[in-house]
């Protein structure tokens, strides 16, 4: 079982898993567009997170198996994040069904920042590959830091949207706590002793 998980195609089967499912129930009419863009966004949300939990936990709890596994599987994390997000982004146009509408609501929070949050997150995809890695040096991990917006902008997506606080905050809270908790030990860490 061990040997097949650890197989990157196994693994991006898993990762595309939900939305084959989706994809597939659209397609035979029981999905509507409309309630596509739930789903979608949620699963990119949560792909993110979980990329984004994982240096944070494993400063806080040291090198650990599976946190080495999953470290290992983190681009692939990221770049689901936004192929779902991409889900997410053709399925409105779909639902819109023309310029118009879609332009006529481009500046309402709930959107624009959804379109934000997409933007950041597209040159990440596209530099999540060891040839970008090896081409921008240390300006990769630098670009990598546009994560942290594109999080804040679709934690506000998602509450703007839905005019509900409730699901994001059950999301992104323990996101929020892990990366405090990684400063607050780093900051603590780097404190000189009274006296020194």
């Amino acid at each position: 079982m061990r040997t097949i998980l650890n197989k990157k195609l196994t693994f991006w089967l898993l990762l595309s898993l939900p939305a084959f499912l989706l994809v597939l129930g659209w397609w035979q009419g029981c999905i509507d567009s409309m309630d596509m863009l739930h789903p979608t966004g949620e699963w990119s949300a949560r792909l993110m997170i979980i990329a984004m939990a994982l240096s944070p936990l494993v400063s806080l709890l040291g090198a650990k198996p599976w946190l080495n596994w999953l470290v290992a599987r983190r681009r692939a994390f990221g770049v689901a994040a936004f192929g779902y997000a991409l889900l997410h982004l053709i399925f409105y146009l779909i639902d819109m069904g023309n310029l118009d509408d879609i332009l006529a609501e481009w500046m309402a929070p709930g959107i624009w920042t959804g379109w934000a949050a997409f933007g950041l997150m597209l040159p990440l995809a596209l530099t999540s590959n060891d040839r970008s890695m090896r081409w921008l040096k240390a300006g990769w991990k630098k670009l990598q830091q546009l994560v942290y917006p594109a999080a804040i902008l679709t934690l506000l997506h998602w509450i703007w949207v839905h005019n509900s606080y409730a699901g994001a905050l059950v999301h992104f809270v323990p996101l929020g706590l892990l990366v405090l908790a990684r400063f607050l030990k780093k900051s603590l860490s780097q404190m000189k002793p009274l006296g020194v």
